[in-house]
């Protein structure tokens, strides 16, 4: 899924865009990056091109899964918990990981202990609290954000801002028409991912294209709706 959904394929298309106009690729590998909550290890593959990227994600099939494709730089762990030292990396991308534990605040600065002065952080996270539903549930989130909310906490949490932008904005009226009428209906007698059907391969194809048509728009200016937040954030220079 993460490798052909239209939703996982549009969002890092975007996100790579962004990391390509505010960090820029390195081919040396002496940038190093780190993925929390890296999953099955797709977007690793994929920030290989802008340093030396590892992964870390508390889920142990997730892990596995990693192993299995060929990245060996991965390791089980929290994200409130990091096994690095302080000031290890340049870059540290947490896509739609925040909202999944309790104490927010304690991740980004977690974070930002293990980034070095003047490292970036890349961050997603869903976008308002009345489009919670079902696949919030099953996903175990905790929260969803407005864009205030997201700068308060990373400026709370000691970084810079530097982009704030809501994201997935062009299909945003049709999933929210979904989100909103799934509430008005009887819940299903077990909750199945959104994910769990994937659309036909012309629908996938042509909802990507339109999701990452995005990446265009975000390089001029920013959204001011929709369904996910992006954020990118940087440590300040020690004094």
């Amino acid at each position: 899924m993460e490798d052909v959904h239209w939703w996982f394929v549009a969002r890092r298309n975007i996100l790579l865009e962004i990391l390509k106009r505010y960090v820029g690729e390195s081919a040396d590998g002496t940038r190093r990056i780190l993925d929390v909550g890296c999953g099955t290890g797709t977007m690793l593959t994929y920030l290989a091109r802008f340093g030396s990227a590892e992964g870390v994600d508390i889920d142990t099939e997730a892990i596995e899964y990693c192993r299995a494709r060929g990245l060996k730089q991965v390791s089980q762990s929290a994200a409130d918990s990091l096994p690095f030292a302080n000031d290890t990396f340049d870059l540290v991308t947490a896509l739609d990981v925040v909202e999944h534990i309790d104490d927010d605040l304690g991740v980004l600065r977690e974070v930002r202990r293990v980034l070095r002065p003047g490292g970036q952080l890349l961050l997603t996270v869903p976008a308002y609290r009345f489009l919670w539903g079902r696949q919030d549930e099953i996903n175990l989130h905790k929260r969803r954000y407005v864009a205030r909310e997201v700068r308060e906490r990373l400026q709370a949490s000691g970084y810079e801002v530097q982009r704030l932008s809501y994201m997935n904005a062009l299909l945003f009226p049709a999933i929210a028409a979904i989100r909103l009428v799934r509430h008005v209906l009887p819940a299903p007698v077990e909750l199945e991912s959104d994910f769990a059907f994937p659309a036909p391969r012309p629908l996938n194809g042509l909802l990507s294209k339109v999701f990452g048509t995005e990446r265009y728009m975000l390089n001029r200016f920013n959204l001011p709706f929709g369904v996910s937040i992006m954020a990118l954030a940087r440590k300040p220079d020690e004094h």
